[in-house]
Formats: C-alpha cells, sequence, structure tokens
C-alpha cells in the first residue's frame, strides 16, 4: 500500500501510526508517498531521540464537545472552544510549523464542519502528514468528505465486541464505529485502530488486533492510558509500563499489520493545543499536565524539554 507520509531528512513520520521511523538515506523533506511495508520495516525512533528543538508531532484538540462520555478521557470538558476564525488562526500557525505530523483529536472532531478546511489548510504547508482521531460514531457519514482531506483516520476501539466496547463508550458506539470503519477502508483511507491499555481492556488484546486486520485497518495501537482529565478517577486501571509491554510482545501479529504501543514513557513532555488555542504538555513523567501558554505563533511549539521520560 502506497500512502502518504512526512519526511525531514532521515526522519518519516507516519500519521496512521503517529510513529517516526528512520530512514537508512535521507528522503528528503515534507509530505511523501511512500510504500507502508518499507517505512514501517525501517527502525522507529523514540521522540527523545530524535534530536529536534520542536516536536515531531503534535496533537490538537480544536473541539471540546463530544457525543459519548468515556470514562478515561484525557479532554478537560471545561476549555472553552474557540470560534472558527480562531481554529482557522490556529491551523495556519501549524501549517507553517517545522512539525512531521498533526493529529486533530478533541472531544469529537467529526462535530466540526470546518473539519476538511482545517486540514487542507494544515496540508497546505506541504511540511506535515495529517490525521484525525475520531470515536468512529459519525465515520461512515463523513468518510467520502475527508478523502483527499486526511491522511489517516484513528478510530478507538476499547472492546472487541458490542458487550465490551459499548460497556466503556456507551450503547451502539461498536456499531457505529465499525461501520465508520467499513467504509473508511473502502475508500482506500489508511485507518489505525487504537485501544486505550487498561486492566479492563489487557485481557483481550490479542482480540483487539485480530479485529483490526479482519476490517483491513493499516495498524493498531495500545495506548498506554493516562491519568489526566476524566482518567484520574482511575487509578486502578494502570498498567505499568513494564506490564504492558509484557502484554504487548505477547501478541500474535498478523501480517502487514502494523503494530504501536505507546507506553508512558514517551508521552512525557508530550504538546497538545487546547480548544482554546492555548498549548499545554504532559510533564515528564505523563501523570500531570506542564505548562501552558498561549500559540501565537510556531515558535510556541518549541521543545523546553526532551520529549519522553528521562
Amino acid at each position: 500500500m502506497m500512502r502518504t507520509f512526512a519526511a525531514h531528512g532521515d526522519l518519516i513520520h507516519d500519521p496512521a501510526s503517529g510513529m517516526t521511523h528512520r530512514a537508512p538515506t535521507p528522503i528528503g523533506s515534507g509530505r511523501v508517498t511512500l510504500a507502508q511495508a518499507t517505512v514501517t520495516g525501517w527502525p522507529s525512533v523514540a521522540p527523545g531521540d530524535l534530536g529536534r528543538s520542536t516536536p515531531d508531532s503534535i496533537c490538537w484538540s480544536p473541539i471540546v464537545r463530544c457525543n459519548l462520555h468515556c470514562p478515561q478521557c484525557l479532554d478537560d470538558t471545561s476549555v472553552k472552544e474557540a470560534d472558527t476564525t480562531e481554529r482557522h488562526r490556529v491551523a495556519h500557525v501549524l501549517a507553517d510549523a517545522d512539525v512531521l505530523g498533526v493529529d486533530i483529536s478533541g472531544g469529537e472532531p467529526l462535530l466540526l464542519r470546518d473539519l476538511p478546511r482545517l486540514l487542507d489548510i494544515i496540508r497546505g504547508g506541504r511540511r506535515s502528514a495529517v490525521s484525525i482521531t475520531t470515536n468512529g460514531w459519525h465515520l461512515a457519514r463523513r468518510a467520502a468528505e475527508l478523502v483527499g482531506h486526511t491522511d489517516a483516520i484513528r478510530v478507538s476501539l476499547d472492546g472487541p465486541d458490542v458487550a465490551r466496547h459499548d460497556a466503556i463508550r456507551g450503547p451502539l458506539s461498536f456499531a457505529r464505529a465499525i461501520e465508520g470503519i467499513q467504509t473508511a477502508v473502502a475508500l482506500r483511507i489508511p485507518v489505525q485502530i487504537q485501544t486505550v491499555l487498561m486492566r479492563r481492556t489487557a485481557g483481550y488484546l490479542q482480540e483487539m488486533v485480530d479485529l483490526a486486520a479482519g476490517l483491513g485497518a493499516c495498524g493498531f495501537s495500545a495506548l498506554q492510558m493516562l491519568p489526566i482529565g476524566a482518567g484520574t478517577a482511575l487509578p486502578d486501571e494502570l498498567l505499568s509500563d513494564d506490564e504492558a509491554l509484557t502484554l504487548f510482545t505477547a501478541l500474535d501479529v498478523p501480517e502487514r499489520l502494523n503494530m504501536r504501543l505507546r507506553t508512558r514513557d514517551v508521552a512525557g513532555n508530550f504538546a497538545v493545543i487546547r480548544a482554546d488555542g492555548r498549548v499545554w504538555r504532559n510533564d515528564s513523567t505523563a501523570l500531570n499536565i506542564g505548562g501552558l501558554h498561549p500559540l501565537r505563533s510556531a515558535t510556541d511549539l518549541a521543545l523546553s524539554a526532551r520529549e519522553g521520560t528521562p
């Protein structure tokens, strides 16, 4: 499968998995089309080992509103959403930034009518690969509209069937997400399925991997739960990174499925742009939120500390 990635010298960012790989020779700079199997065969590089002055990737949450109420959600629902003009300003800042990947999350980004325009503004900078993280509820309805605007879609699934997924994310959420994934895959949009890794999901991680492969997803990500936002109320759900790694390495991985485990140690100092246009970073342990400041220009994204846990 040929897909769009972002390159900076020998660094290649995958908008589906959110991982950055190191090519054997420099590729160039900007948006590039490469074979997925080639890129995923190159070694991945931890954020703290990239030697960059700006993040290789960033999460932008331009919306707080969401149709679901997931207990592990990271978002601060008290944040006031910026208006359309301010959203477009932030998108232009990101288009000018030396960032390889921009993931638009939320809240639920598919509730934004101007989402294709935001994606186009960022892509217009010709530097970044762009992705969307969604709960999938509205994906079947909007997938065709996103063709040619996004480079990948990440869909959150926290159970391999109706009973287990809906117990976490609410009634009908599994069926809606599956329909959305199938629609996006049929339209040849790269889809990465991601599961929040916590004690209640750890026991069926293999089933999630098998489901992702069966749906035609290009990859699967297990994301260590961060005790931020609503997740602060779930301390007993936390797994250590060592526990997560043991589970992950024991998985039987189907051929051609790109796998990622995001541990908490690589989430340290990760930057997020909130819906009000301000930037916050995880602290070095990814257990709390660190500095918060306005995003006025691309220079406000500069790293103040090494990404990842020291």
